[in-house]
């Protein structure tokens, strides 16, 4: 499995390229901006793109869906509670003094328990509500992708509205938290963890 992070935008998210060795067909996970350098390591590597998934619908993490769309004709993927906020980047962004173009709709509504496949990599979808009511995480073989739910030492924001401290944390307890601890987490911010790293220390959701 290959996998790619570009940490993009004034907000420096973390943008995933999944891609499947034998067959290049990828996954983009959150590309909040600069699509250009996606496409470009998605050139370096020889990727496809098969999908656009959306962690959350918040603006630094779905901001270049447009352009991707564009250019690659990709399905783009979320969560049904938070597929509204496609359609509101741009004044989401500019309450912030920032810019981002508005989402073309979702091409696939995800829920619990659904796969995404793309060449030989199968990612299963865990809501992670708390965040967002709408937050997912994606596992793979050894890997978790979890968007803004959590962070190594810390959580997500829960003062956007539809956050909620106390679902964020249940999700991260009864989603995340019950992976093998030797699972790594690859979060929308800042660097990687591990499931156990986290249960052991986390001072905001201990297992």
């Amino acid at each position: 499995m290959i996998i790619k992070e570009l940490a993009v935008g004034p907000i420096q998210a973390n943008c995933y390229i999944v891609g499947c060795e034998e067959t290049k067909a990828a996954g983009i996970i959150d590309p909040g901006d600069d699509a250009d350098r996606i496409l470009m390591a998605l050139a370096e590597s020889k990727l496809t793109v098969s999908c656009i998934i959306n962690t959350h619908g918040h603006f630094d993490h779905v901001g270049a869906n447009k352009r991707l769309k564009e250019v690659t004709g990709a399905d783009i993927m979320i969560h049904e509670l938070d597929a509204p906020m496609l359609s509101e980047l741009a004044v989401t962004a500019g309450a912030m003094g920032l810019q981002a173009d508005n989402s073309p709709s979702a091409d696939r509504i995800l829920a619990d328990g659904d796969a995404i496949t793309f060449g030989n990599i199968t990612m299963t979808v865990l809501h992670t509500p708390g965040h967002t009511p709408g937050g997912i995480s994606l596992f793979t073989d050894g890997h978790v992708f979890v968007g803004d739910t959590l962070f190594a030492g810390s959580v997500g924001r829960t003062d956007f509205p539809g956050g909620d401290f106390a679902t964020l944390k249940a999700s991260v307890k009864s989603k995340l938290y019950v992976l093998d601890d030797d699972v790594i987490v690859y979060p929308g911010h800042m660097g990687r963890t591990t499931i156990g790293r986290e249960k052991q220390s986390n001072p905001f959701v201990r297992a």
